[in-house]
């Protein structure tokens, strides 16, 4: 069984091995920014203020599954913080939404962004799910 996701190194566990996953600080020294690309071109697919407790992950989803969770944990999960409502939502990390389901959104945010952020040409480039 799989540790809880509460902290940033359990965030780090999921988001590291995934292909071309970078962590920034790209708009202050408090909000991680989980980016998949390279330096020239990258887009964010989930974000967390590290000072924040508990932590508030912010990912990209479709916008009926973001319903379907706001539905299933509304004290949990809310329209993405500071982001576009309809794609972002930001889940409290504090054991209300299943370890599992937070893994999966944010497996789910990664591929999301790869697929909408980066041409076939990009993803074949990068090695990126979907480059096929």
């Amino acid at each position: 069984m799989l540790g809880a996701m509460r902290t940033v190194e359990d965030l780090r566990g999921v988001c590291d091995p995934l292909p071309h996953s970078l962590e920034t600080f790209p708009f202050d020294d408090q909000t991680l920014v989980f980016k998949v690309g390279h330096l020239t071109k990258s887009r964010m697919y989930a974000l967390t203020d590290v000072t924040q407790e508990p932590l508030r992950l912010s990912v990209k989803v479709d916008p009926e599954r973001g319903h379907e969770l706001r539905q299933a944990y509304p004290q949990s999960v809310v329209p993405g913080h500071h982001l576009n409502k309809k794609h972002w939502v930001t889940v409290t990390l504090d054991g209300s939404v299943p370890d599992d389901l937070v893994r999966e959104l944010l497996r789910g945010s990664y591929l999301l962004v790869t697929k909408k952020g980066f041409t076939k040409a990009e993803r074949a480039e990068l090695g990126l799910p979907g480059s096929l």
